[in-house]
C-alpha cells in the first residue's frame, strides 16, 4: 500500500499542479489532503477547482474553518483574500469536508492534532518564539486513543516524521504552497522551511514496515512571489521566493 500525502496548499495553484504531476509520475493514484487548501493572496478559486476535479479524500484545516465561520470583516488578510475569490460552490465543497478522517482503515488524518486544528503536534515554542521539536512525551500523549498504524497531520508546514514508542508512524508532509509564515499565537513566531519548493510525502507499507519519503519539488515559485507582491503581501512574497520571511 502506498499513498501520497499533501497539506497546506494555501491557494498556490502552481505548486499544487507541480505536486500532482510528480505524484502521477510516481505512479501513485491514492492521495489524501490534510487541509488549509485556499487561504492566501494567490489563486484560491483555481486551487479549489483543481482539488474538486481531482476528488481526493480531504479534511478541513483551521483556515478552511475560518473561511466558513467568520464574517469577512473579521478575517485575517490571507483568509479575506481567498474569501473574495471563492464562489458559493467552493464554500459548499469546503463545508462538506470533515475535521478528521480515517482512510482505508489504516491512516488517521487530522490537520493539527486529533482534537484541535490550531495546535502544533510535533513542534513547540519557547517563550520568545523559537520553534523547536516538541518533547517526546507531549507528542505521544496527543496520540493517545488514535489506534491506527499511520497518523497524518499538517498545520506547521514543517516536514517531519516521528516513530511513536509502539511503532505507529506520525507524519507531517510539509506545505505544498506556503514555505514560511508568521503567527502571533500563542507567542509571536516565524516558521521558515528555508526553500521555496513545493513539498509532499509518500507513505508506503514495505516488508520492513511503514516508511515515509519526503518530496521537495521546484516549480515557478517566482511567479507566485510576484503575484503576492502585486497584491501587497511582502511577507508572502519573501517566503514564496526563498523559504524565509526576510
Amino acid at each position: 500500500m502506498k499513498i501520497a500525502v499533501i497539506s497546506d496548499i494555501h491557494g498556490n495553484d502552481l505548486a499544487l499542479e507541480a505536486v500532482l504531476a510528480d505524484i502521477d509520475a510516481q505512479g501513485i493514484d491514492d492521495i489524501v489532503n490534510l487541509g488549509d487548501h485556499l487561504s492566501g493572496p494567490l489563486n484560491a478559486a483555481r486551487t479549489a477547482d483543481l482539488l474538486i476535479d481531482r476528488g481526493m479524500p480531504a479534511i478541513r484545516g483551521n483556515h478552511d474553518r475560518y473561511l466558513l465561520t467568520l464574517e469577512p470583516a473579521k478575517m485575517g488578510p490571507s483568509d479575506r483574500a481567498a474569501c473574495d475569490e471563492l464562489e458559493p460552490r467552493h464554500k459548499e465543497w469546503l463545508a462538506a469536508l470533515p475535521e478528521t478522517l480515517v482512510h482505508r482503515d489504516t491512516f488517521f488524518l487530522c490537520h493539527g492534532t486529533p482534537t484541535s486544528d490550531e495546535t502544533y503536534w510535533m513542534e513547540a515554542l519557547t517563550g520568545d518564539g523559537v520553534v523547536h521539536m516538541a518533547a517526546r512525551k507531549a507528542i505521544e500523549r496527543l496520540a493517545d486513543g488514535v489506534d491506527y498504524p499511520v497518523i497524518l497531520c499538517g498545520h506547521t508546514h514543517i516536514p517531519r516524521a516521528v516513530r511513536l514508542a509502539d511503532g505507529r508512524l506520525l507524519v507531517n508532509p510539509g506545505s505544498v504552497g506556503c514555505p514560511g509564515y508568521d503567527d502571533d499565537q500563542p507567542v509571536a513566531h516565524n516558521v521558515e522551511t528555508g526553500a521555496p519548493d513545493a513539498r509532499y510525502a509518500i507513505v508506503e507499507c514495505t516488508s520492513d514496515g511503514w516508511t515515509v519519503s519526503f518530496r521537495c519539488l521546484p516549480y515557478d515559485h517566482r511567479a507566485m512571489s510576484r503575484l503576492a507582491a502585486e497584491r501587497g503581501r511582502a511577507d508572502w512574497a519573501a517566503a514564496l521566493a526563498t523559504g524565509f520571511l526576510d
